[in-house]
């Protein structure tokens, strides 16, 4: 019987080989047919660095992306497309001394069947540079000087000096750790925190070296001399402002100034602060500006500033009145008429007493647009159209007022009588 059964393959093999080769070109086709390879470009990819000396620096810019020109099925395509994750690209600094190299991209994808076309970039050109750390002191420019009468003190820096690392091309570059404060103006002791700026002999900026720390703290003692006090400056003023109005603010400028006297028991026996002369308030109904001098003990010396400026800010007295204002109809066609309900709304005005107490219903304006509209009843918010000066609308009552729109009625011609001429006989 297996005789028979081997005779049999003997004689038909070649008929199944080709029926076993038909069938798989078939199966072939049927899942290219349905999933049609396909040629794209990925999505960039972010290049990893990998195997970096700790000891060394990455001198310059690199290619932070590379792209992969695939061949793959369209069901590939779609997992890529929904996990970019599947793709990894990097390049490995393992082993690599300082100097220039030539290192190329390596790349992964977690997914078959994919064939590879092209890598962008294939290699990258870098440089590696030995890491670099020196300390430098910090070289502080003091701008400016404080008023008369002051004296600045011995300034201290916390820390005097910074850590500079970077390149090592770099870290040599480094000519001076420098900083400024400006203490033009300043009346007491300066504190504050300043960045520190790494340049070379040509004054340039060394951007590319970390510098630890980057800010330093300043101080800068400021005292009084003998002789001199700083003093708050009072406003003195008379008077009262005009009715209808209130006095909003008086600032001066400076606010505070320093005296002098050659006698220092003088100094110690004045108060912290000094008057300005008066300054009259009268009717004023409107804001000043104006120079004025101070009033200063005898023997007692005003440094530099001859006299203040004194800012007096008034407002007017508002309050509300209510006037009941009548509405006016506009944009109603022609053959209709309109009632409205209520005629008169109530505005409740605010604003300056003043102003106020001189306006009538004459000076406001209320309208009601029915421009477009049928006949109907509507309800309807009317518009404050005109509203005087300095003066504010706060609300209307009521805010929407009923309009009764309708067909105007037709007018009746009127019959006319002529009266029947008589003779009248002539004597």
């Amino acid at each position: 019987m297996f005789a028979s059964i081997f005779r049999w393959l003997s004689k038909n093999i070649s008929t199944l080989l080709l029926a076993l080769i038909l069938s798989v070109v078939v199966w072939v086709s049927a899942v290219v047919t349905a999933d049609p390879n396909e040629e794209h470009i990925s999505r960039p990819v972010r290049i990893e660095l990998v195997g970096q000396d700790p000891k060394l620096l990455l001198i310059g810019e690199i290619p932070e992306t590379v792209r992969l020109t695939l061949k793959a099925p369209r069901s590939i395509w779609n997992e890529l497309n929904d996990n970019p994750k599947l793709i990894q690209a990097w390049i490995d600094l393992s082993g690599l001394e300082p100097g220039e190299h030539n290192v190329e991209v390596r790349t992964s994808i977690d997914i078959n069947p994919i064939r590879f076309v092209n890598v962008d970039p294939q290699d990258i050109r870098l440089t590696l540079e030995p890491l670099a750390t020196g300390s430098f002191p910090i070289e502080l420019s003091v701008n400016g000087e404080p008023p008369l009468g002051y004296k600045k003190g011995t300034i201290l820096l916390e820390p005097n000096e910074v850590t500079v690392s970077g390149p090592a091309s770099s870290v040599e570059k480094v000519a001076l750790v420098r900083s400024s404060i400006d203490i033009s103006g300043e009346t007491e002791t300066l504190k504050t925190t300043i960045p520190v700026e790494v340049v070379d002999e040509n004054g340039e900026t060394i951007h590319d070296v970390t510098v630890t720390p980057n800010e330093i703290s300043v101080t800068q003692p400021i005292n009084l001399l003998g002789g001199f006090k700083n003093v708050v400056v009072k406003v003195t003023t008379t008077g009262q402002v005009a009715n209808g109005y209130r006095l909003t603010n008086v600032s001066v400028s400076p606010p505070t100034v320093t005296v002098f006297s050659e006698d220092p028991r003088k100094i110690d026996g004045i108060p912290g602060f000094v008057d300005t002369l008066p300054v009259d308030l009268t009717d004023l109904s409107d804001d000043i500006e104006i120079n004025v001098g101070l009033s200063l003990p005898p023997g007692i010396e005003l440094v530099r500033v001859p006299d203040v400026l004194v800012q007096v800010s008034l407002a007017a007295i508002e309050s509300s009145r209510t006037y009941s204002v009548p509405v006016e109809v506009i944009g109603l066609a022609q053959d209709l008429e309109a009632a409205i309900s209520p005629v008169q709304v109530d505005v409740i005005a605010a604003g300056p007493i003043n102003i106020l107490d001189i306006l009538t219903l004459a000076d406001f304006r209320i309208i009601l647009d029915l421009e477009g509209l049928p006949a109907g009843i509507y309800q309807r918010s009317p518009e404050v159209e005109r509203v005087p000066d300095q003066i504010r609308v706060q609300t209307t009552l009521p805010e929407k007022v009923e309009v009764d729109i309708s067909v105007a009625p037709t007018p009746t011609p009127t019959a006319t009588v002529l009266a029947t001429p008589s003779v009248t006989p002539t004597p």
